[in-house]
């Protein structure tokens, strides 16, 4: 791979999520590029490619993931795919950028974490919202002492979903846990730094084994509580927050998976409110720059794939204790 030209990203499948995650981005990334796409559609894929530029339609995915002039493999497919998929391209000698949730479940992020080990690429998961300063002021505002001890931390995500919608259907390990609950779930570790246990979770399910809903009890280390609620019913409100309270003050944090689309934060302590917004580039370039640099070799990506089993871990826990499996199980 030559070092002075950008990274030449394929992309598997015309997902929406991809021109926002990182067609777009890449506009505002010199060091990045995308130059291919395969759908299963092929007449799907020449619109998709045709309406964002992509030069080059490939027929199949295997094509994509064995392509010699490709260097990264963006993987936005169903999270049932996400497995098969991102090991095929790691195998092939390609990075690896694969959207959230890593896999349906932590045995296949561990194989997809033991595939890039072995193959010395990278395997990244796009946990965009970790990459923008926003995420960067709430973690130091938690460890600073602004609040004071921390005792409970509450992270919640719903988004209203047709039924139609993939999140349903439990082939391709849907569910509102894997794809909204994994955010908060992801927070809650991060910003605290804290390691999480799953205490109990209560589930609203639609079609079997696949949660419309999800409430669940947290305890962080040094008996902090925290709780995580998300839901994708066809009438829950769209909203995300995050909330921390101490022993000295409160933090409210109003859309942290995509503030550049408008945030809040504020903090509540004994010398009174205050509120601010933190500035930037959109979550999706922050996390290409981020990705990009790790690939060169000059920088750690933090959502990488050993990151990314730990998530799967308590995501698998909180079916447990709801009395659901674990997807692909």
């Amino acid at each position: 791979m030559a070092e002075q030209r950008p990274l030449r990203f394929g992309i598997l499948g015309a997902a929406r999520i991809a021109p926002d995650a990182l067609i777009k981005a890449a506009q505002n990334v010199p060091d990045a590029e995308v130059v291919a796409v395969a759908a299963r559609d092929p007449k799907r894929a020449r619109e998709f490619a045709d309406a964002h530029g992509i030069p080059r339609v490939l027929a199949t995915y295997d094509d994509v993931v064995n392509d010699p002039e490709l260097d990264v493999i963006y993987n936005p497919l169903p999270n049932s795919l996400h497995c098969e998929w991102t090991i095929a391209a790691l195998r092939a000698g390609k990075h690896v950028l694969c959207e959230k949730p890593l896999a349906s479940n932590a045995a296949e992020a561990e194989r997809m974490a033991r595939a890039a080990d072995e193959s010395g690429k990278l395997l990244g998961e796009a946990f965009h919202y970790r990459y923008h300063p926003l995420a960067d002021r709430v973690r130091a505002l938690m460890s600073d002492g602004t609040l004071g001890r921390l005792v409970h931390v509450e992270g919640q995500f719903s988004v209203p979903i047709p039924e139609t919608n993939i999140r349903f259907d439990w082939t391709l390990a849907g569910g509102a846990t894997m794809d909204l609950g994994c955010y908060p779930l992801h927070m809650i570790r991060y910003f605290s730094g804290l390691t999480l246990r799953v205490i109990r979770a209560n589930a609203e399910t639609g079609p079997k084994n696949i949660d419309i809903a999800m409430d669940v009890d947290l305890e962080l280390a040094g008996r902090v509580t925290a709780k995580m609620n998300c839901a994708m019913k066809k009438d829950s409100p769209l909203m995300a927050s995050f909330m921390a309270r101490g022993e000295r003050g409160e933090l409210r944090v109003t859309n942290p998976i995509a503030p550049h689309r408008g945030h809040q934060l504020s903090v509540k302590t004994g010398a009174g409110e205050r509120t601010e917004t933190v500035p930037g580039d959109t979550t999706f370039t922050y996390q290409l720059r981020a990705f990009a640099k790790a690939v060169r070799g000059e920088a750690k990506f933090p959502t990488d794939g050993a990151e990314g089993i730990i998530n799967m871990r308590v995501i698998d826990d909180v079916y447990r204790a709801a009395g659901l499996p674990p997807r692909a199980t």
